[in-house]
């Protein structure tokens, strides 16, 4: 029994260095998290625009219209999406893509304010105020980008902010297998 005890303490040692062993393959992306939404339809939702905003809200309508759609759930507080929103603005200037973005969590001056001074990428642009809409799409922090097909399917999500790679190597190339 003496001797058992002995060799616990060695056992436990390789399971965990196995697990770290395992995580280190250079196959695995770290920054790839399965997304339970991805292959489901937009939940049913309809937002409001930003307070004192031009650009209309939005609902789950205008995800099902025939057209490939890059939702963007960002807030002026969110420092990574203000380290995005110039990529979005050049993607935006682009034309290769229509730009959804909901609001979340945010106070409607702090937004207004935050795209007055940052520029608008967005075609419309819904308010969830509670956050209840991010919960639905599973949102786990912003910012997170999804993309979603003229079905209004969700296709993709990106979690984080996105990065010029993440555009070159999947965002774009979805797209355009998804018939924009």
């Amino acid at each position: 029994m003496k001797r058992l005890l002995y060799f616990l303490p060695v056992l436990v040692f390789a399971v965990v260095a196995g697990y770290f062993v395992w995580g280190l393959n250079p196959e695995r992306n770290p920054r790839e998290v399965p997304s339970a939404r991805v292959g489901t339809a937009v939940t049913p939702f309809e937002l409001p625009p930003i307070d004192g905003s031009s650009v209309p809200g939005l609902s789950s309508a205008d995800l099902a219209d025939g057209e490939v759609t890059l939702v963007n759930f960002f807030a002026s507080w969110c420092l990574p999406c203000r380290a995005e929103h110039p990529l979005l603005m050049r993607l935006a200037a682009g034309g290769k893509l229509r730009l959804i973005g909901i609001n979340y969590k945010d106070e409607a001056a702090d937004a207004s304010q935050w795209l007055a001074e940052l520029g608008n990428p967005y075609d419309r642009i819904g308010a969830d105020r509670d956050g209840r809409i991010g919960i639905d799409w599973g949102v786990s922090g912003v910012p997170e980008t999804f993309i979603v097909d003229g079905q209004g399917t969700i296709r993709h999500q990106q979690i984080g902010p996105i990065m010029p790679r993440d555009l070159e190597d999947e965002i774009l190339p979805l797209v355009e297998e998804l018939g924009r």
